[in-house]
């Protein structure tokens, strides 16, 4: 686990919170638009599951927003690809955010909004593939960039979806995630697939 102490906002009225982050398998964090926390495992390394603890400023409200990856080799969507091992991956993130008294100010639950922009493959035969090619059937993908300023606060993700809540058993947390006692109101979010769903945006307003 990593700790860092990054502001993200100086106003006089800003509090300091304390965030726990668990992804499979990496994540960035910012608030109002401002990065406060990144994996530090890069997602290339194999099984990269860990958990980061940091703390920030800012003044309420605010805006979190998560970049949230499972792994992919390619747009394929698949890893390991041309060994035994050739599978569709699976996501999931689970955080929770206190402030300086202790009292939880944030968890992922289902009151988050969560926009994927990378989906693949979309046919799941793809997987049983000799040999996968990103954008040939069966391995056609969805890929859209992210929407500029929708980590701020004036951004309208009215559209968007709710988060999609997981169980433990199924996201199956490794690595880093039994080192936090996460409070019971924190829950696994991601996209509308765990498998698909590669690349997903998620933000929460703090009141």
């Amino acid at each position: 686990m990593s700790l860092a102490l990054i502001a993200a906002a100086t106003s006089a009225s800003a509090e300091t919170f304390s965030a726990d982050v668990w992804a499979d398998n990496w994540f960035a964090m910012r608030i109002n638009g401002h990065q406060v926390a990144e994996d530090s495992v890069p997602i290339t390394t194999e099984r990269s599951f860990n958990a980061e603890s940091f703390t920030f400023q800012a003044e309420r409200p605010f805006v979190i927003g998560v970049v949230a990856k499972d792994f992919k080799e390619n747009d394929t969507g698949l890893e390991y690809i041309g060994t035994r091992r050739q599978q569709m991956g699976d996501g999931g993130l689970i955080l929770q955010i206190r402030d300086a008294a202790g009292n939880l100010a944030a968890v992922s639950n289902e009151d988050w909004q969560c926009e994927t922009t990378h989906t693949a493959p979309l046919d799941s035969a793809c997987e049983g593939e000799a040999n996968p090619v990103a954008g040939v059937a069966p391995c056609g993908f969805n890929s859209k960039p992210e929407p500029a300023g929708w980590d701020a606060a004036a951004f309208d993700a009215s559209k968007w979806p709710a988060a999609t809540l997981y169980s433990a058993r199924e996201v199956g947390p490794k690595d880093g995630y039994k080192e936090i006692t996460w409070a019971d109101e924190a829950q696994f979010i991601w996209g509308p697939d765990i498998k698909k769903s590669n690349t997903v945006l998620c933000r929460l307003t703090v009141e």
